[in-house]
């Protein structure tokens, strides 16, 4: 590994990766790959942690406070683990006491999980044109069929050749009856289209929910009609003088 000279540094090369270590601390391991490099996070542990003060936490995550380096380190000791400063950022350092070979084996037993449970999906492509056979689509549908029920995206599009290009109704009728027949696994993404020359549509693994129809709300009930009045009474006559 070359040394960069006085400011006694190290630094470490993997192709065309690379990455300056000061002397004396943990450096990151470097995995690089053809389109660049990623860098997995390495912690500074027991005698490799320089602040002369840090914030401790106990193996079962009791708070034990700010104490000295060496006291955390006779701690770590007594204990039979490591201490891992895990908060080197923070004043003072956050450090935990703890089986550090257990600790990277359990991380790494994660993202091995992690990984195993994801699905990359992929858009895949089934290119038709305006005159094809209804045997020939039959074929197309059972393919994007398949490559929906493996969870990839499908990109279906209709290419226009010539003069063709005067006449899109004929391409979009037939994304609508590729859709129509693939409806109960798949879901638009992408509506209907032009994109130069072709006319495309994009569909999604998982049909679409249906709409929720509101419910009309029932008629207010009727009210019975009030009694009418009674007639007025005629009004009494004055009494004439005589």
């Amino acid at each position: 590994m070359p040394r960069t000279g006085a400011d006694n540094t190290l630094t470490a090369r993997a192709g065309a990766c690379h990455t300056e270590i000061p002397r004396g601390q943990a450096g990151p391991s470097l995995l690089c790959q053809k389109r660049g490099a990623r860098i997995s996070r390495e912690y500074r542990i027991n005698d490799r942690i320089r602040a002369r003060e840090v914030r401790l936490i106990g193996d079962n995550g009791e708070q034990l406070g700010a104490v000295p380096l060496f006291r955390a380190l006779e701690m770590a000791r007594e204990a039979g683990l490591d201490l891992v400063e895990v908060a080197p950022s923070a004043v003072p350092p956050v450090c935990r006491l703890l089986d550090y070979g257990k600790f990277k084996y359990e991380q790494a037993k994660k993202e091995r999980e992690a990984r195993k449970h994801q699905k990359n999906v992929l858009l895949r492509e089934i290119r038709m044109e305006p005159k094809i056979a209804e045997h020939d689509v039959d074929f197309k549908l059972r393919t994007a069929e398949k490559l929906l029920k493996e969870g990839d995206k499908v990109k279906i599009s209709v290419r226009f050749r010539g003069r063709e290009i005067t006449h899109p109704q004929i391409g979009r009728d037939l994304l609508e009856q590729v859709y129509g027949r693939l409806k109960t696994i798949a879901s638009i993404e992408k509506p209907v289209g032009m994109e130069g020359r072709q006319m495309t549509m994009i569909l999604t693994p998982g049909a679409a929910k249906p709409e929720k129809l509101q419910r009309p709300s029932p008629p207010a009930a009727a009210r019975p009609a009030e009694p009418a009045p009674p007639p007025a009474e005629p009004a009494a006559a004055a009494p004439t003088s005589e």
